[in-house]
């Protein structure tokens, strides 16, 4: 089975993703959240080399997910799944299931760019456009034609990356000026202005100072209430403190060639992966015997 094709309906186009999935209130407790992503035997190829082994796993709706593990482990490579980011790299390839909301977001009939939009990314390192602030937060909204009032929607933006208080009286000012947290903050605040239901985020803080650190993992806890969010973090006490549920992943060579895949080893709420893992291969990289 190729390109994740499943026995779905046909679905058309970008109109069929979810425009508003997340639901008005969040759970009480007890109830079990909305999944938002189904992963069934999801592997990734570069050329002929399988860098991904069989991931599975669900990630629910309003939950801080973290993917955690030594280097060269697939948890990148499987976050840019979500939002088919691999579709860039010509040489990469993905099989097995990924559904959101049980809509195969592999089917060939949905645009990528679509997915983009619904399900939004943050990088390592803060790449504000060298355009002001203001137009770096009102660039997608431009670009997706989204109606409503430009000014407002920056500034909503803005107030929901913590950011609007830092910089209102110099929107017009070039990003590159703000310190590396503002420019974090920024690239979060690009992100949500086009209002997706989902944000990626591929190791938000590696490049900040512990005060920025702290500030961006605040705001991922107070975001949690609207967005569900996956990220991926070398940093265990950043996982431990900011997610509900962690996936450890570990790098094994493969026996015919030599060449370290990765393979997810367990997934569960993140106090039992930190207090009672199942796996001794979690317990060895959590206690910090290998990674």
């Amino acid at each position: 089975m190729s390109s994740l094709e499943v026995n779905n309906p046909k679905v058309s186009m970008s109109d069929q993703l979810p425009s508003s999935p997340v639901s008005e209130t969040p759970p009480t407790a007890g109830d079990k959240p909305e999944t938002v992503f189904t992963v069934r035997d999801l592997n990734v190829y570069y050329g002929d080399f399988r860098a991904v082994v069989d991931v599975g796993l669900e990630v629910y709706e309003r939950e801080i997910t973290a993917f955690i593990g030594p280097s060269g482990c697939g948890k990148s490579t499987v976050l840019r799944c979500f939002n088919r980011m691999n579709d860039l790299i010509d040489i990469a390839r993905v099989e097995g299931q990924l559904l959101f909301h049980d809509i195969d977001l592999y089917h060939p009939d949905v645009d990528p760019v679509a997915v983009r939009r619904r399900i939004g990314m943050v990088f390592h390192k803060p790449n504000p456009f060298p355009k002001s602030i203001f137009d770096n937060v009102a660039f997608g909204p431009k670009i997706a034609g989204m109606g409503g009032d430009l000014d407002e929607i920056v500034e909503t933006s803005l107030k929901g990356a913590g950011l609007w208080d830092e910089v209102k009286d110099r929107l017009d000012k070039s990003a590159l000026g703000l310190s590396g947290g503002q420019q974090q903050r920024l690239c979060i605040a690009r992100a949500i202005a086009v209002q997706p239901d989902v944000l990626l985020m591929d190791e938000p803080c590696s490049a900040l100072d512990p005060i920025a650190t702290g500030t961006i993992e605040e705001l991922m806890r107070e975001m949690k209430s609207q967005y569900t969010i996956v990220i991926v973090t070398h940093n265990m006490q950043q996982a431990a403190r900011v997610s509900d549920r962690t996936a450890f992943f570990t790098a094994e060579a493969d026996e015919a060639t030599g060449q370290r895949r990765g393979k997810l080893v367990e997934y569960d709420d993140t106090g039992l992966i930190f207090s009672n893992p199942n796996d001794e291969r979690t317990e060895a990289y959590i206690t910090g015997r290998f990674g």
